[in-house]
């Protein structure tokens, strides 16, 4: 691999991106939101925790998908911007080191410290997040149900991206994987790992 991932997080990590009077970041070929992350989680959780107990699974099922929608075009922003151009493209050589570089990203603008443990280049992807901002500090330990579900979302998005042809303005090919988290610092656990699956 000749992704240095530690040289890509500290020179992703210095580009100051900065919203509009509504937070708003025009950038990367999309727009962005810059609101607290505690705005998302109670988002989720409200959303989650207002539905009945046979609908939660659709109800989370749909988080997930609209992580994956925008995990697949932004994705797809990041990967073609010229901070990509010119940090992350010189050390490509294949597939496997844009989805590393992607990674890299997530974990240099604060998403996620998020790393690939497991690739099988377009059937599997095993990611292991030391950080994430679903696993909020208020939340750390004390939900009995996985929350991630942008990291779930940007996971397979990423995967599509790599995986699945020419990028889509369409979003064809989002949900040609799929992600199913198996361990969450939200319910304790000392990491959330997820694995990605050809859907």
């Amino acid at each position: 691999m000749a992704i240095n991932r530690e040289k890509i997080i500290e020179d992703m990590s210095k580009i100051q991106v900065v919203g509009d009077k509504n937070g708003i970041i025009d950038g990367f070929g999309v727009f962005v939101n810059q609101l607290p992350s505690d705005f998302w989680i109670g988002f989720s959780e409200k959303l989650v925790g207002s539905v009945d107990n046979e609908i939660i699974d659709a109800t989370e099922a749909l988080l997930v998908n609209a992580a994956q929608e925008c995990g697949y075009h932004t994705g797809y922003g990041i990967i073609t911007c010229e901070e990509w151009k010119a940090v992350v493209q010189p050390m490509v050589e294949n597939v496997e080191d844009v989805l590393h570089g992607a990674f890299a990203i997530l974990t240099a603008w604060g998403w996620a410290n998020s790393e690939i443990v497991e690739l099988i280049p377009g059937e599997k992807l095993v990611v292991r997040a030391h950080d994430y901002y679903e696993a909020d500090v208020v939340m750390k330990g004390k939900s009995s149900m996985f929350k991630a579900y942008m990291v779930k979302g940007i996971c397979a998005a990423f995967m599509a991206l790599a995986y699945s042809g020419e990028y889509s303005v369409k979003g064809e090919k989002v949900n040609d994987f799929t992600c199913k988290q198996t361990k969450g610092i939200e319910c304790g656990d000392a990491y959330g790992e997820f694995i990605v699956l050809k859907a």
